[in-house]
């Protein structure tokens, strides 16, 4: 199984606007780390894109470049692109160029976003979220797997043999699919081939087992081998010394930001009895110390049916740089030797 982190290179915000400074820090902080999980043997640093004062990661693929020209190994991708509000031209382009820059490390994970202001912020209807999404990912397979391309359809300009470039060093960029918990979007990325990577932040992970099945049917109808179907998961976790550890550094930031995200989308407030059961044996939360983590997601992997990765969403916490860095380090160190039986 291949571990994963992704950064939506959170900053503050609980204290006002941060500074320019702060912001500036905040960034050469984030490369430090992804060159860091690199040095440490970290399997993907996936980075997402967001359009709200929170997150600066807008434009996910300049960070990652930045990233590229100074790692040696790691593979670097999206955590998602929204490609639903997005050019598939100019998110083909940017990705291509990141694949040469990181001599062919490049991935994408391409969804429709959990939040809504990147469809106001580029001129797209909110209601068309689906629609878009379909259309503009059958682009984006068909620019991956043609150079030259001949293309109409509702929502872009159509494309008359127009010649795609640059193309990326890998014959294709891996492109997965990131859904939440929509059966059509399960059915659709086994339907078209494309591995999965599912958003699991709440809630009881053996719960998505059906729809994990739903997508493996679907791949297996459309006639690809099961070893094609490949399912990752992302989920919230960190990793201290003790569990006792993990929870008292993790619990204050993660029930802040949860909580202020609540009020928008009509969440009760964070608890901690809420918290320790999403973080029990069960649950989507992976807080604890390391031989608990790396259990637990030998459970969710076995409850799924197996998993190909884990991405590890780690900076939803107000966690400093240091704290980040020695949970890597963990990570490497103590929870992928058991995971892969090293």
């Amino acid at each position: 199984m291949e571990i994963g982190i992704d950064s939506f290179a959170a900053v503050d915000i609980n204290k006002g606007t941060p500074s320019s400074i702060e912001r500036v820090n905040a960034i050469s902080e984030l490369i430090d780390r992804i060159i860091y999980a690199d040095q440490v043997g970290i399997d993907f640093f996936g980075i997402g894109e967001h359009h709200r004062e929170e997150f600066l990661d807008s434009a996910p693929h300049m960070i990652l470049a930045a990233a590229a020209a100074k790692t040696e190994r790691i593979r670097l991708g999206s955590a998602v692109a929204v490609l639903s509000a997005a050019d598939p031209v100019r998110i083909f382009q940017n990705y291509a160029t990141l694949d040469l820059i990181s001599s062919g490390r490049a991935e994408m994970v391409v969804g429709r976003g959990s939040f809504s202001e990147s469809f106001p912020l580029f001129g797209f209807q909110f209601e068309d979220y689906d629609a878009l999404f379909k259309e503009k990912l059958e682009l984006l397979l068909k620019i991956r797997s043609t150079e030259v391309v001949t293309w109409s359809g509702k929502y872009r300009a159509p494309l008359n043999e127009q010649r795609i470039t640059p193309r990326p060093l890998q014959e294709k960029i891996p492109v997965w699919l990131g859904v939440g918990g929509t059966p059509a979007s399960f059915e659709r990325a086994g339907s078209m081939g494309l591995p999965l990577m599912v958003a699991i932040i709440g809630g009881e992970t053996h719960r998505f087992r059906p729809l994990i099945d739903l997508y493996r049917k679907a791949g297996a109808v459309a006639g690809y081998a099961p070893e094609d179907l490949k399912v990752g998961i992302h989920s919230l976790g960190y990793v201290a010394a003790t569990k006792d550890q993990a929870v008292e550094e993790y619990f204050p930031g993660y029930a802040q930001n949860f909580t202020r995200i609540g009020k928008e989308r009509g969440w009760p407030p964070v608890t901690m009895e809420r918290f320790a059961a999403q973080n029990g044996r069960t649950g989507a939360l992976l807080v604890g110390d390391p031989e608990e983590v790396a259990e637990k997601i030998l459970g969710h992997s076995a409850a799924l049916g197996g998993i190909s990765r884990l991405t590890f969403q780690l900076d939803n916490a107000n966690l400093t740089h240091d704290q980040l860095k020695n949970t890597m380090r963990l990570i490497a160190e103590k929870v992928m030797p058991i995971i892969n039986g090293g």
